[in-house]
């Protein structure tokens, strides 16, 4: 039997949804070590994944792809994560499920094969860096000729994003708001690529240098003043300024409240609606902690955790 230990990310931003250069898409997002998605596998019979949760399915059509005919699996998830927050729920989920089949039937993919397999990076690389490798990463999109379409990964077959860049990401805490709602999906989701792109070029440029310029050193020399002041300008250009104008009005008062309260930088993760803050010690993490649950419990609810980043990928343990 083996276990696999995945990290949930934060998506911070996608960079360039203008396409003016023949790429599109690209991005920047942390790993994390908390939540995470774990499950435990053996061989079988039968394909059979079991656990009171949504990833059932996702982890069943994950192993079709992958499983040698006349094989089978049992995957039980021990634990899962919120979908549909921002922190990739599926993506982590279908190359769990893909990396047990590999690791028990010893098939030798790369972490990148598994991703093609199960149709998963096709607009954001980050959730597939993160499953192999952990840390702050910078991704570099995909040619627009190969896409298509300004389009989200659930409605695009491209192949994961090439990783440009890859750093640990600093000791420092993440403070994580849940407000209790979700981010758009699916039909959804895809109506606003097509609503809001291709986003001006100019935003794309100044989104660009912000990430080469600042955000990319501040990660090498630790610098959270800087780093935070990246995550705190992101909000309001590019994609995410309409990701965040989407958001119910609490969403963005939890950006406010980290932003005033603690945080270097305060943001939301993909289409929300997680929202993380930036803190350098347990203390400050701790006070933001109790003034973001209490902000929730007199609106509409939600929780409040804090948590690091993960800088190894997932973990996998024969047991």
């Amino acid at each position: 039997m083996i276990t696999i230990k995945s990290p949930s990310r934060l998506h911070l931003t996608l960079i360039d949804m203008n396409a003016q250069l023949g790429r599109v898409d690209g991005g920047a997002g942390i790993s994390l070590a908390s939540p995470h998605v774990v499950v435990s596998a053996e061989k079988s019979d039968i394909v059979e994944v079991v656990g009171d949760s949504f990833l059932v399915e996702r982890m069943e059509n994950a192993v079709k792809q992958v499983l040698p005919e006349s094989e089978g699996i049992r995957i039980k998830i021990e634990e899962d994560m919120l979908a549909h927050v921002g922190f990739g729920s599926g993506t982590q989920a279908a190359l769990s499920a893909a990396a047990a089949v590999n690791e028990l039937y010893g098939l030798g993919m790369s972490v990148r094969k598994l991703a093609i397999a199960v149709g998963r990076g096709g607009t954001s690389g980050i959730g597939v860096a993160s499953f192999e490798m952990g840390g702050f990463i910078v991704d570099g999109g995909h040619r627009f000729s190969d896409k298509g379409s300004f389009s989200p990964s659930s409605a695009s077959k491209a192949d994961p994003a090439p990783v440009l860049f890859r750093h640990d990401f600093p000791d420092w805490d993440i403070v994580l708001a849940l407000p209790d709602t979700q981010g758009a999906y699916d039909a959804k989701e895809v109506n606003i690529f097509q609503k809001e792109c291709p986003i001006p070029v100019s935003e794309v440029q100044e989104l660009s240098h912000i990430v080469l310029m600042k955000m990319m050193p501040a990660i090498i020399e630790q610098d959270i003043e800087a780093f935070g002041y990246c995550i705190n300008h992101i909000q309001n250009i590019g994609f995410k300024k309409r990701e965040v104008q989407l958001q119910h009005q609490v969403v963005r008062d939890v950006m406010v409240l980290m932003q005033d309260n603690g945080a270097y930088g305060a943001g939301m993760s993909s289409f929300g609606p997680a929202v993380y803050g930036i803190v350098d010690n347990n203390e400050d993490a701790a006070y933001l902690q109790e003034d973001v649950q209490d902000l929730l419990d007199r609106t509409i609810g939600g929780r409040v955790i804090v948590t690091k980043a993960n800088n190894t990928g997932a973990e996998i343990r024969r047991v």
